[in-house]
């Protein structure tokens, strides 16, 4: 058998500037591009219409479309795709690109021990984040745990350095077979109906960002999130296309690679505890009847129930309106952020651990750069200013002046006022 290398697409499904399938391509081996519908994740899903399964799909075909029909698709647990691969080819190495969370971490070992049981060697490299593991440390050799300082150190590194750009597009190194791309029923899943956005972003939009992005009814955001969570673009390109024009973009690329750190340095928060623990003394409410009507945007606050209807209606939600609906579960409702953390987790598009875990943390207090527990955000105050004509509420509850419109599920300064006794009792304060 003929000598080859596998590149194993994940969080990366582009060809441009790829890192991992740059250093592939660069061998000497030809490449069998791969990609794994993987099993231990597809059938955790609660709905068989799954809108990130179809996104995936719909990438990996033009990601197929631009390598020639070269990738190989397969459907299963990874590693016993794996076991299959290494005896139909003779692989010399595999490559892909790094995975922070818990599950990807396991996995990774196991295929990299099987690879090393077969005389194989198992290769992993930086693409999805600038800056990983210790590479931001503080003075003193400790990894920060709020995001300014980390932000100006983040920074500081960038400028001293050329941020590099892998020309993995322009290398053809593959194997010479060709292989056709499974149907999205071929995978148990049916389209979603969901729109995607397109994977570009202006400069006029980046320039405009920092007066724009907190009004919901302005198409003031990138929504390029679900395109870095899948790796659609390359996190390196967005950063130079940032520098210069806004520091505030820019700083939002700079929050993934915050909470990609958190998720390393502190695994804790992977196995459902608060960043700071003592918030797991909380006592939540948790009623499921006032969760429902929060998940179906049917509390009687305008501005929280528009943005749960626009996530369940698109998989998207504005990042002002985030902060507002998950701090009315957590502070209004005394419901664990946890429920709301995985409500999200199966409604979003751009689902990702880190920043998901990250925002509702920050929401509830407990994480490592969180809104103190006493900011209670006010619905109707955030509404005043950032959506002050309604436009964005009309669009998502268009029934606002009817009477089918429910009352409010709570008065907000008898929740303000429940919320801080509870958190003072929990905390000791």
């Amino acid at each position: 058998m003929k000598k080859v290398s596998i590149f194993w697409f994940r969080r990366d499904l582009r060809i441009e500037d790829n890192h991992g399938l740059f250093q592939a391509l660069s061998a000497e081996e030809p490449v069998l591009p791969l990609f794994i519908f993987d099993t231990n994740i597809l059938d955790r899903l609660p709905s068989k219409n799954d809108g990130r399964v179809e996104f995936i799909h719909q990438s990996i075909t033009r990601l197929n479309e631009a390598i020639g029909g070269h990738l190989c698709v397969k459907q299963g647990n990874p590693l016993a795709v794996f076991k299959e691969l290494l005896t139909q080819w003779d692989v010399v190495r595999i490559y892909t690109n790094h995975d922070y969370e818990r599950y990807g971490q396991e996995r990774d070992a196991a295929v990299n021990a099987l690879a090393q049981e077969k005389g194989c060697v198992f290769s992993t490299y930086k693409d999805q984040v600038v800056f990983e593991k210790d590479e931001v440390l503080s003075g003193a050799g400790t990894p920060y745990t709020v995001f300014t300082p980390y932000s100006r150190k983040w920074k500081a590194i960038l400028s001293e350095m050329v941020l590099p750009n892998f020309a993995s597009q322009a290398l053809k190194n593959y194997v010479a077979d060709t292989f056709s791309i499974p149907s999205l029923p071929d995978i148990g899943f049916q389209p979603s109906g969901l729109a995607f956005p397109q994977a570009i972003v202006q400069d006029e939009l980046i320039k405009a960002y920092a007066q724009d992005r907190d009004f919901p009814a302005k198409p003031g955001t990138s929504r390029l999130s679900v395109h870095l969570r899948f790796g659609t673009i390359s996190i390196r390109s967005l950063v130079r296309q940032a520098v210069g024009k806004s520091e505030v973009w820019l700083n939002e690329l700079i929050w993934r690679d915050f909470y990609f750190n958190i998720v390393y340095h502190f695994p804790h928060i992977g196995e459902g505890h608060s960043f700071r623990k003592e918030y797991d003394r909380m006592k939540w409410r948790n009623n499921e009847v006032e969760f429902k009507a929060w998940c179906e945007g049917k509390t009687g606050y305008p501005i929280v129930d528009a943005g749960m209807r626009e996530l369940n209606t698109t998989g998207f939600m504005h990042n002002r309106v985030r902060m507002i609906v998950a701090s009315f579960l957590v502070k209004h409702l005394l419901i664990d952020w946890r429920w709301g953390e995985a409500y999200f987790t199966e409604k979003l598009l751009d689902f990702d651990f880190a920043a998901n875990n990250g925002g509702w943390q920050w929401a509830a207090g407990s994480g490592c750069d969180a809104a103190p527990y006493f900011r209670v955000f006010n619905p109707t105050l955030q509404t005043q200013k950032f959506d002050q004509s309604l436009a964005y509420i009309k669009k998502w509850v268009p029934e606002l002046q009817e009477l089918t419109y429910p009352a409010p599920i709570v008065n907000h300064e008898f929740a303000r006022g429940r919320v801080l006794a509870a958190y003072k009792e929990a905390l000791g304060k």
